[in-house]
């Protein structure tokens, strides 16, 4: 069976999450919203998913001869990868241009079309360049009792660091899951709700990340989730696996954020080793912070990290639409940087016709 169809029949077991388990909402407004996209997420989620893969239509930014940043809405062909370069400090490295990288997908050298480049310093005009989408899973469960007040004083201090964004989704989660997404001009309303939850229940981490990534799967722009979790998931009916597989298909970056110090040590070890896979996979990084202040570098780094991602986009010249996993690698070319570290996604779903391959 092609990959695209067992990748559909995870995203069936997604919508199944979203009948299932109670997705509810703080007011009848965002209600209204989510369900029209719910709705036409439910009939659409399954075609596109085998007939497109991932490669879907998206808004990018093509730099012209003079350095400028051209804007573009292009078709589903285009494949698009976010690429955070870093030293051997993991400071992140800016400046490069599209020549200082190769990009090679099953072994054939590829063609990008379509680049930009982040800019650390860009502060509040960072949307300017590629719309920034916020996302924050935020762990509610009766397990997250003693953790929960650092908690939010990390998610509120990072939110009002991040005012480019133009949108915040908060899904928050115990045995429930609860979806709202925010403009950028209702942030003390988002900072009343993450106020508001106090913990309870059980875990259902990997439903809520799916649940996230059915919601955010047609938008463009960059998009980042912050994941707030003790990692020790208790409730959901996605497995993990399930999740790896739609994490390894969606252009979402993952920071899981994983308070652990409360946890029994037999847990420890297996819930630090998923938080880093299900963040790695995504190109994204894991972090186990002890404090307030620990999560304030934290912050720092990831702000930083956000505004420094190169955005590389091409037109595969396989054309074969099999569905088939796409194995793709990103290398910097210059000499001098033969030290850097690169983390991106490790690849992509081909789209999928029936009867092509």
């Amino acid at each position: 069976m092609p990959e695209a169809q067992l990748y559909a029949r995870v995203w069936v077991r997604v919508i199944r999450v979203i009948r299932a388990i109670r997705v509810s909402f703080p007011d009848r407004r965002c209600q209204m919203v989510q369900n029209r996209h719910n709705d036409a997420m439910r009939r659409a989620l399954l075609v596109s998913a085998v007939l497109a893969g991932v490669a879907v239509a998206t808004t990018v930014y093509r730099a012209d001869a003079v350095g400028r940043q051209q804007r573009f809405h292009v078709g589903v062909d285009l494949v698009h990868f976010s690429v955070i370069v870093t030293d051997k400090q993991g400071a992140p490295i800016t400046g490069l241009t599209v020549e200082d990288f190769e990009l090679v997908e099953e072994g054939k050298p590829q063609s990008i079309t379509y680049f930009s480049e982040g800019d650390p310093d860009a502060g509040n005009r960072l949307a300017e360049v590629l719309p920034l989408r916020l996302g924050l899973a935020l762990d509610t469960s009766g397990s997250m009792d003693r953790d929960i007040n650092d908690v939010r004083t990390g998610v509120i201090k990072f939110l009002l660091a991040n005012q480019a964004a133009v949108d915040f989704t908060l899904v928050d989660f115990d045995t429930e899951v609860r979806v709202t997404r925010y403009g950028p001009d209702e942030t003390e309303r988002l900072i009343e709700r993450i106020r508001r939850r106090k913990p309870d229940g059980w875990t259902a981490l990997y439903d809520a990340i799916g649940v996230y990534l059915h919601s955010v799967g047609a938008v463009d722009g960059q998009k980042i989730l912050l994941v707030y979790t003790d990692g020790g998931d208790t409730r959901s009916e996605l497995t993990f696996p399930d999740l790896l597989d739609l994490l390894k298909s969606n252009d979402v970056t993952v920071y899981s954020i994983g308070y652990l110090e409360n946890q029994p040590a037999s847990a420890r070890t297996l819930q630090q080793t998923q938080l880093q896979r299900m963040a790695s996979i995504t190109g994204g990084q894991a972090f186990f912070p002890t404090s307030v202040k620990d999560l304030e570098k934290i912050y720092e780094k990831i702000q930083r990290e956000i505004a420094a991602r190169y955005s590389l986009g091409y037109l595969s010249n396989d054309t074969r639409k099999d569905g088939a996993w796409r194995k793709v690698e990103i290398r910097v070319k210059r000499p001098e940087l033969k030290g850097a570290k690169l983390r991106t996604r490790g690849g992509y779903f081909a789209p999928y016709r029936a009867g092509s391959h």
